[in-house]
C-alpha cells in the first residue's frame, strides 16, 4: 500500500511539474513578445542609417576628452526623443557631463552630470519621454540611443511583460560585438530580413539591443573616437563599468549638415 501511495504521489508531482514548466515557458514567450512593441515588415523597412547624411539634415557635434564625433539625427523617426536631445544640447545641459560607462569595446554611455551615471532629477520632464521604436532604426555600429529611465506596468504586465517605457537625457553610442562564423549564421537565421542581418555583419553593432532602445542618430564622422570611448580602462561598480579617469563630454552642438563642413 505504501508503494502504491508513493507511486501515486510521484505521478501527481510529475503532472504538477509538467504543468508548471509549460506555464513558465508560456509566460517567458509572452514576455518576449510583449516587450517588443512594433511589427517589422521587411518589405517596407528602409535602413536609413546606411545612407550618408544630406545637406540640411540636423546633426549633433560632440566634443569629448578624447576627440570629436558627429552624428545625424532622425526627427522623422524618433521625434520626441530627438526634440528632447536637441533642447538639452542647446541649453548646455551636456556641457561638462560624464562618460559613465564603457563596456569592453561594445558601447559607451554618457551625458550624466554624475560620474556614476545617476539621474539627477528623475521627476524632470526631460527624463520622462516615451520610448519610440521604428523598423527603420537599428543598433548598428555608431548608432546613438537614449537610455531608458523607467517603465510603467500594470500587475498583468509585470507578469507577462509589456508596459510603457520612458527615456531621458543620458545616451549610449554603440560600437560593436565581434561575430564569429557561427554567430553570423545565427544572426542571419534570426533576422527579420536577410538585408538586416547582412547589415549587422558588414557594419557591426549590437543586435540584441534591437527594438529595445530609442535610436536618435547615426555617427558618420569620428568612429575612431567612439571606439576609444567604448574601450576605456574601467572599474566595475556593479551597475556600470565606470572609467578610471574622468572622461568628459565637453559640449554638444546642434547644426545642419553640409558637405563642405
Amino acid at each position: 500500500m505504501k508503494n502504491k501511495g508513493l507511486a501515486k504521489l510521484l505521478i501527481i508531482l510529475t503532472i504538477v511539474m509538467g504543468v508548471l514548466t509549460v506555464a513558465l515557458l508560456w509566460i517567458q514567450a509572452q514576455q518576449r513578445k510583449n516587450n517588443v512593441y512594433i511589427e517589422v515588415n521587411p518589405d517596407t523597412m528602409k535602413l536609413v542609417q546606411l545612407e550618408a547624411p544630406k545637406d540640411g539634415d540636423k546633426i549633433a557635434i560632440v566634443d569629448t576628452t578624447l576627440g570629436e564625433f558627429r552624428f545625424v539625427l532622425y526627427p522623422e523617426h524618433s521625434p520626441k526623443a530627438v526634440e528632447n536631445f536637441i533642447s538639452l544640447a542647446e541649453n548646455g545641459y551636456y556641457d561638462n557631463t560624464y562618460v559613465f560607462n564603457s563596456d569592453s569595446g561594445a558601447f559607451f554611455a554618457a551625458g550624466s552630470k554624475e560620474r556614476n551615471g545617476e539621474i539627477v532629477d528623475s521627476s524632470a520632464d526631460y527624463e520622462h519621454v516615451e520610448r519610440e521604436l521604428h523598423q527603420d532604426l537599428w543598433p548598428f555600429k555608431g548608432a546613438v540611443c537614449v537610455l531608458n529611465t523607467t517603465v510603467e506596468r500594470t500587475t498583468k504586465e509585470k507578469i507577462l511583460g509589456g508596459g510603457k517605457y520612458y527615456n531621458g537625457s543620458r545616451f549610449t553610442v554603440v560600437n560593436t560585438l565581434e561575430f564569429d562564423e557561427n554567430q553570423k549564421k545565427s544572426l542571419l537565421a534570426a533576422s527579420s530580413s536577410k538585408i538586416l542581418g547582412e547589415a549587422f555583419i558588414e557594419k557591426g553593432g549590437i543586435p540584441n539591443y534591437s527594438q529595445q532602445l530609442t535610436v536618435i542618430g547615426q555617427t558618420y564622422e569620428g568612429l575612431d573616437v567612439v571606439e576609444k570611448l567604448a574601450s576605456l580602462e574601467t572599474d566595475n561598480t556593479g551597475t556600470h563599468k565606470m572609467p578610471k579617469e574622468n572622461i568628459m563630454i565637453n559640449s554638444v552642438r546642434i547644426d545642419s549638415y553640409t558637405a563642405e563642413k
